[in-house]
């Protein structure tokens, strides 16, 4: 993990591993799309590599734990991930992270479509050779003082 947890920040090796290689930080976004729906109070949510290079990274920086961590503030009580390697697929399977389902929650996203994104915004440490081939960063939007300065 980087110091400060920026994309693009360089991971040390030995912060790795003996024979680990040099990693950076991006968001999962930039190697793999996603989709997402709900079966009653169960987010289902599916992480697609976009290149065979990617799929070891998806492997094992996208794990159970750190996708039931990303969603326990909406009271998530389990993950299951399935592998699906022809597909280079992930499926996450999260209990109870649909407030109750799509008839009982009182969320703007009950059916939880927005939910792949937050998934895929997830920071992932990923060797140099493999962010190479990935997707290019999203611009950044300008700073509020250069709007204020009239700078733009």
């Amino acid at each position: 993990m980087s110091q400060n947890g920026h994309e693009g920040d360089v991971v040390a090796p030995e912060a790795q591993g003996a024979n680990a290689e040099v990693c950076v930080r991006m968001p999962l976004y930039r190697l793999a799309h996603g989709r997402a729906g709900d079966k009653g109070n169960r987010q289902n949510i599916s992480v697609i590599a976009y290149r065979p290079e990617h799929w070891p990274t998806l492997l094992s920086e996208v794990t159970e734990a750190r996708v039931l961590a990303l969603f326990r503030h909406r009271s998530a009580s389990a993950c299951t991930r399935y592998v699906l390697p022809n597909l280079m697929a992930l499926n996450f399977v999260i209990d109870d992270a649909l407030e109750g389902g799509v008839n009982a929650a009182l969320a703007l996203d009950a059916h939880g479509k927005t939910s792949a994104f937050r998934l895929l915004s997830m920071e992932i440490d990923v060797p140099k050779s493999v962010a190479a081939t990935a997707l290019p960063a999203a611009p950044r939007e300008p700073s509020a003082n250069k709007r204020k300065q009239g700078g733009i």
